[in-house]
This record gives structure tokens, sequence and C-alpha cells, in this order.
């Protein structure tokens, strides 16, 4: 039974139960009843599952460029129409595939901050040493200023990205591990930046001890800036 039959028959079967929801995204929402009461369909699962595993496959073996509704329906299986319906162009693609990436980096809160912080950054490095996920950012920084689909794609990957680090940094606030208005943005880019520079720019890998030693380094001046300095803070509206 092929994927584009099966998906046929999902679609015009969902039309009125209200199963599939936009961009083949399995989760129920608020006012579904029904059928959906019991969970995501499997066979949505698997199909969307296909999709996007394609389009890393490619994006590894290929880059961007070889990123097409017409490649990614001959690699998964899954009917172009299906593709067009619920992912409408490349980016849109590109986007699911890397953010379902993105959570699947993440492990497990421990509570600790520095702890969780090489977590975080450790999963960013898993990132940029995986084919698909580099060559997804390449492309994103060549492509943002001149696509409106890879602008706003670079805009919500950011914002997938950093989420981890952002949450991270305010429960550290709550507990008063670092100061009350420290500039969680501003701290971010410390933590992320050397990874991205060294393996996007400079080219070179990037190990567990070097991890370790950018957080350390962030940490330590969050905890004792240097002489004549201060750490950053967020900036307060003028009255």
């Amino acid at each position: 039974m092929s994927h584009s039959w099966l998906w046929g028959k999902l679609s015009r079967t969902a039309a009125s139960a209200g199963i599939l929801e936009d961009r083949m995204n399995p989760t129920r929402s608020p006012g579904a009843v029904s059928q959906v009461d019991r969970g995501p369909d499997p066979r949505v699962v698997r199909s969307r599952h296909a999709a996007l595993s394609a389009v890393r496959d490619i994006l590894a073996e290929q880059g961007w460029t070889g990123v097409t509704h017409v490649a990614v329906a001959a690699r998964s299986g899954v009917g172009r129409t299906t593709l067009y319906r619920h992912w409408p162009d490349v980016a849109s693609l590109i986007h699911d595939a890397v953010d379902e990436r993105i959570g699947q980096a993440r492990s497990a809160r421990t509570g600790e901050l520095r702890a969780d912080l090489v977590s975080e950054l450790n999963g960013l490095r898993s990132l940029l040493h995986d084919r698909a996920s580099e060559h997804t950012m390449r492309a994103v920084l060549e492509r943002a200023p001149f696509d409106p689909a890879f602008a706003s794609l670079k805009k919500t990957l950011y914002q997938s990205g950093s989420s981890g680090f952002r949450k991270i940094l305010q429960a550290a606030v709550k507990a008063g591990d670092v100061p009350p208005d420290i500039d969680i943005s501003f701290t971010i880019d410390q933590l992320a930046g050397p990874l991205i520079y060294r393996r996007l720019l400079a080219g070179l890998n990037i190990d567990e001890s070097y991890v370790e030693a950018v957080v350390d380094g962030v940490l330590r001046v969050c905890a004792d800036p240097p002489e004549g300095r201060t750490v950053r803070r967020r900036s307060r509206p003028t009255t």
C-alpha cells in the first residue's frame, strides 16, 4: 500500500472528522473530539516522520539545493500533493526537519545550572556536527538576506535553538544562581556564539572540553566579573 493512496484516503476522512491539523502536526487541538481523543493516528506520525527524515537525508547528502518536493516524495514515499498541502515551500520543509532535530538534541533538565548549560550546549555541538543541520545553518545564513522565506526560517530556528538556554537561565534567576537583572539574550550569545564561530566560520571541530570551558567562562564572569567591569544587565526603559 503506497503512502500516496493512504494519504488520499486519510485526508478525505480527516477533512470531516478534524483529524489532520496544519503542517501535519500530530498533536491534538483543544476542541478535537472523537477519534482524536485516542491520540494521534499512527499513520500520520509515520508519514510525517518519513517525510522529515527524507528531508534530513537529502540535506546531509546534497545540501538545501537538493531539497524539493519531488525529491522528498521519491525518498519518503509520501505523495507530492500531501507534501505541498502541509509544506507549501522548501523553507517550511527544512524548518520542520531541523526543528524536530533540535528537539531530539535536548536532554532532560537536572536543575543544576552548570550541568544543564553544558548539556544544552552539547546539544548545539551535536547539531553543528550533524551534516543536515550544519548544511541548513549555512544555507539559512546565505539566503536569509535575499529570500523572505529563509529570513523567516532563520528567525524561527533562532527562537527554537535559544529557547532551551532561555528557560535554563530564567530558572537560574528565580533560584538566585545568577544576578536577577542579567541580560539573558546577551548571555545566550556568549554561550552559543563561540561554537557557531568555531564550526561555521573557522571550520574546526568542537569537543566536550571546549563546551565545558565556554560554560565555565560565562558562569565565572556572571559570578565574579573582572575588576572595573560589570555583568551586562537588561536595559530598562527611561522615564
